[in-house]
């Protein structure tokens, strides 16, 4: 009697201390959405002061400013992983569907790009060193061992659900992702100022940024004269297209950590997973979708090859160029969307039950999908109306129109497809619920058949009476559950190749919207090029998440 009571108490404790977790779990976010918030406005603050000449913000505050981030980045993620590896219980569980592999490949990939890139900046720096401030040397090399760190941190911890120090890992998660954004702000810019100013032209020169400032990054004192200084600023500006998509890349897996923190998981699978046991490139497929992705991926580099040769000549050159980069965007964009929508059809008639589990990783690619889609959205609207409205109705501006639309419906199409097959079941449980009742039935008069004492040739009635119709019904479902896989692969590897050539045009400098005078009569230069530069960004990362969603679409089909 007397241990009953002590035992009473002994088992009510834990009650409460998991309710104060709980309720604590959403101010810890909160107090690390704060901290992550105001980080970030200070950074966009100087970093879209800085890249107006009429501001006194120079580029020596926005890169001190990076600097020091990365440097508080980089001595948390050292602390973390330190953390994790003296503490076993640290980690109780991984998430198996945060960062997969392709997904941490080209996390790496682009890492690599951005230390190449980080070479490029310090010996282009580093040429004229006498007169300028070192923090413009030190910061690529800081960017280069936070890339290092931070890459190796994402490889190895990427799925960890951790339960040490919640508050401080949200807030270190958090500010970590700032960082990166702070450094994708950063490149946007830059990069989105050069362009302005390769298209922009002498009526424009109260909008556009200084050349000599442009050409030389310190306003004109230390000009980029030599051969192998112009090399330089060349191939890292060509190179800002990795480090942006590196930047994306590791927020979203970042993102994904925050989320986990605290995150208690079954012993058990749950849900289907998101690494079958072989994955082979174009194995199981038709061959027509890679085919024709591979044929428009070649036809696309040619065309942006034209269109950046052709696009700097002289007006009818430019015309020209124009004609045939919108051609080639309206039959890509045209084949994508009747794809995408035939990837629906099919959808329609599978059996596969839906996943309706627990999947922060999943739910943020849904939101990225539709949020970087609004991007490209906006612009395809800006154009439809002065192309309607505006008066010079051409070959040029029906062009125009008819890429603005397809933009939209292939945008619409594509995330329907991608979304509904994130969405699906595991293709192994197809089988398992196609073949309802006949089995069954035929199971149960085998047994019944096996009960039965007079029955001598039941072991003759096993071969053809259960087998026959099972197999057959298997064999019946395999093959249309296989149909439709080879569909769905085909039509996911088409989709991500036409992708690849999609965001290469945008992303290493096809800017017909400025080459194409119609939206810029219509608005005004500065509200154009304002337009364009916020929206074309989101547009462009759109393109690499979609390939990375596809990716996981054709593993999972």
């Amino acid at each position: 009697m007397s241990e009953e009571p002590a035992s009473g108490p002994k088992e009510s404790p834990p009650a409460p201390r998991t309710g104060p977790r709980e309720a604590w779990k959403k101010g810890g976010r909160l107090l690390s959405v704060l901290l992550a918030v105001n980080v970030l406005l200070l950074a966009c603050t100087l970093i879209s002061g800085g890249a107006f000449n009429k501001v006194a913000v120079y580029d020596t505050d926005v890169f001190a400013l990076l600097t020091a981030m990365m440097l508080l980045a980089t001595l948390w993620i050292l602390f973390y992983l330190l953390r994790t590896v003296r503490c076993p219980d640290a980690v109780p569980y991984r998430d198996k569907h945060a960062g997969p592999i392709w997904l941490r490949g080209g996390l790496v990939l682009f890492g690599m790009c951005t230390l190449v890139m980080d070479v490029f900046k310090t010996g282009y720096y580093s040429s004229f060193f006498e007169c300028q401030s070192a923090i413009k040397i030190l910061h690529p090399l800081t960017q280069a061992v936070f890339v290092i760190v931070q890459t190796y941190f994402l490889w190895v911890s990427a799925k960890d659900c951790i339960h040490i120090h919640l508050d401080l890992t949200r807030c270190g998660l958090m500010f970590t992702l700032t960082t990166n954004l702070a450094i994708w702000m950063a490149a946007v810019v830059d990069e989105s100022v050069h362009q302005a100013h390769s298209h922009s032209n002498a009526s424009h020169s109260r909008l556009a940024p200084d050349p000599e400032r442009v050409a030389s990054g310190l306003g004109g004192d230390c000009p980029c004269a030599t051969a192998i200084c112009q090399i330089f600023q060349q191939g890292y500006f060509y190179l800002y297209p990795f480090n942006i998509e590196y930047s994306l890349f590791a927020s979203t897996m970042l993102y994904v950590m925050w989320k986990n923190v605290g995150r208690l998981l079954a012993s058990s699978t749950r849900g289907h997973g998101h690494t079958p046991s072989q994955v082979g490139l174009f194995r199981e497929t038709f061959f027509a979708g890679p085919i024709l992705g591979l044929m428009l991926l070649v036809v696309g580099l040619a065309v942006f090859i034209i269109y950046e040769v052709q696009v700097s000549g002289e007006g009818g050159h430019m015309q020209q160029a124009l004609v045939i980069y919108y051609s080639f965007n309206i039959v890509c964009l045209g084949l994508m969307t009747l794809v995408s929508l035939s990837g629906s059809i099919i959808y329609r008639f599978d059996r596969r039950a839906m996943d309706h589990h627990k999947n922060p990783t999943r739910t943020l690619d849904v939101a990225l999908l539709m949020g970087a889609a609004l991007g490209q959205y906006a612009i395809s609207y800006y154009s439809i109306v002065a192309v309607v409205v505006g008066m010079p109705r051409d070959l040029l501006g029906g062009l125009n129109l008819a890429h603005a639309l397809l933009m939209i419906a292939q945008h619409t199409f594509q995330n329907v497809f991608i979304i509904e097959s994130l969405h699906r079941g595991p293709p192994g449980a197809e089988p398992h619920r196609s073949p309802p009742k006949e089995p069954s039935l035929t199971f149960a008069n085998l047994d019944a058949l096996h009960t039965l004492p007079s029955c001598p040739p039941a072991p003759r009635l096993v071969g053809p009476s259960p087998a026959g119709p099972q197999e057959a019904v298997a064999i019946i479902v395999t093959s249309r559950g296989h149909w439709r896989s080879r569909c769905l692969k085909d039509i996911s590897l088409f989709l991500l190749l036409c992708n690849i050539i999609l965001w290469i045009m945008p992303a290493f400098g096809a800017r017909p919207h400025f080459s194409n005078k119609v939206e810029v009569d219509f608005y005004g230069y500065s509200l154009w090029a304002a337009i364009v530069n916020i929206c074309l960004p989101f547009g462009i990362f759109y393109r690499m998440h979609a390939v990375s969603s596809l990716l996981e679409v054709y593993v999972l089909s």
